[in-house]
């Protein structure tokens, strides 16, 4: 009888479940590839800022090393 009512109501739908299933692999892959992209946005904006501190300072001729 419990059977009966369940599939009554509406129990799980198993196309439901693997749907949800799929979306929520989805969700995990797309939050990792987030977190890739930002370090990696993180670093170019880190090497981005070096470059222009080092061309920022103004060295008007090369001088010889001491040696």
């Amino acid at each position: 009888m419990a059977k009966a009512l369940l599939g009554y109501v509406g129990g799980s739908d198993p196309r439901l479940i693997a749907e949800m299933r799929r979306l929520q692999q989805r969700v995990q892959d797309l939050e990792s590839e987030l977190g890739r992209i930002q370090a990696e946005n993180d670093a170019l904006a880190a090497a981005a800022s070096r470059d222009s501190l080092l061309e920022s300072i103004d060295v008007p001729q090369a001088e010889p090393a001491l040696t």
